[in-house]
C-alpha cells in the first residue's frame, strides 16, 4: 500500500466533516468520516457514490417505505428520507457502533428534526441471533460479519465484537412491507437474502444489492425463482441479465 494513502488512513480514522446533501435530495446537513472511505474528503455528496444516488432519484417515491442494509454513514438514508416525506420513512440498518453514532449526530442536527428515519444498529443475517463482526483494519466501509469472506478492501481486521443479527423477515413483522431495499454488506448478502422469504414472496420490494463474485450464482437463482428481473445498474442499459453482477438491481415482474 502506498503510503501516502496508509497515512490518510489513519489520520482518517476518528475525523467527522459536516456535508450537505445535494439540492434534489433535498440539501440537508449531515455528518460523514472519512474514517468510512476516504471519499469522504471530497465536499461534494454527489460524487462520492453517483449510481446510489441516481437509483434513489430513479425509484425513491413520496409516502415510500425504504431499507437501508448496511447503512455507513447514511448517504442512502438521508436521499431517501429527503424524498420519501412524511408518509414514508427510513430504516437505516448498521452494526457498526462508530457510524451509527455519525448518523445520529446527523439525526441531532435542528435542519433533520422533521425527517422520518430510524436508526437500527444490528446487522441483517439468515437467522436471529448473536455473531461476529470485524471491524476493517483500513476504511469502515469493509467491515463485515465473521462468517462472511468479506472483501479485499478490508486490509485485516482492526477488531472484532458481538453483534445482534435479524433477518429480513423479522423486520417485515416489526416494521411492514418495505417498498425499497438496498444491501450493502460485504459478501455477507446471500445469509440476508436467505432470511427473507415472506419479504420476497408478499412485500416484493425494488433491490438494489451489491453482490459478490462468489455469491452471485446463488442471488441469481434466488430473484429468479421469485419471479424477479435482475439488471447491471452500473451500465443503465435496461438490458435483462443472467448473473447478478456486483451492482444488481432487481424488479419484481
Amino acid at each position: 500500500m502506498p503510503i501516502l494513502r496508509w497515512t490518510m488512513e489513519r489520520v482518517s480514522d476518528h475525523l467527522v466533516f459536516k456535508r450537505r446533501m445535494p439540492r434534489q435530495f433535498g440539501g440537508r446537513p449531515i455528518y460523514v468520516t472519512p474514517g468510512s472511505a476516504l471519499k469522504y474528503w471530497r465536499l461534494d455528496l454527489g460524487r462520492i457514490d453517483p449510481d446510489l444516488l441516481r437509483f434513489v432519484q430513479t425509484y425513491v417515491h413520496p409516502g415510500h417505505q425504504v431499507w437501508d442494509i448496511g447503512a455507513n454513514v447514511g448517504l442512502l438514508s438521508f436521499a431517501a428520507a429527503g424524498l420519501t416525506g412524511t408518509q414514508g420513512g427510513v430504516l437505516a440498518i448498521e452494526p457498526d457502533t462508530r457510524l451509527v453514532e455519525v448518523i445520529r449526530k446527523s439525526l441531532r442536527l435542528q435542519e433533520n428534526a422533521d425527517l422520518r428515519l430510524d436508526v437500527l444498529p444490528v446487522s441483517v443475517a439468515s437467522d436471529l441471533g448473536i455473531s461476529h463482526f470485524h471491524i476493517a483494519a483500513r476504511g469502515r466501509s469493509a467491515n463485515h460479519l465473521a462468517v462472511a469472506k468479506g472483501s479485499s478492501q478490508t486490509g485485516g481486521t482492526s477488531t472484532t465484537y458481538p453483534v445482534v443479527t435479524v433477518t429480513l423477515d423479522w423486520l417485515l413483522e416489526k416494521y411492514g412491507k418495505p417498498d425499497i431495499i438496498k444491501i450493502d454488506v460485504e459478501g455477507a448478502e446471500h445469509l440476508v437474502m436467505q432470511g427473507g422469504e415472506r419479504v420476497l414472496r408478499d412485500a416484493r420490494p425494488v433491490f438494489l444489492c451489491e453482490v459478490s463474485d462468489f455469491n452471485s450464482p446463488f442471488i441469481s437463482d434466488l430473484f429468479k425463482k421469485n419471479h424477479y428481473q435482475i439488471f447491471d445498474w452500473e451500465k443503465n442499459d435496461n438490458k435483462p441479465v443472467d448473473l447478478a453482477p456486483f451492482s444488481t438491481l432487481a424488479l419484481p415482474r
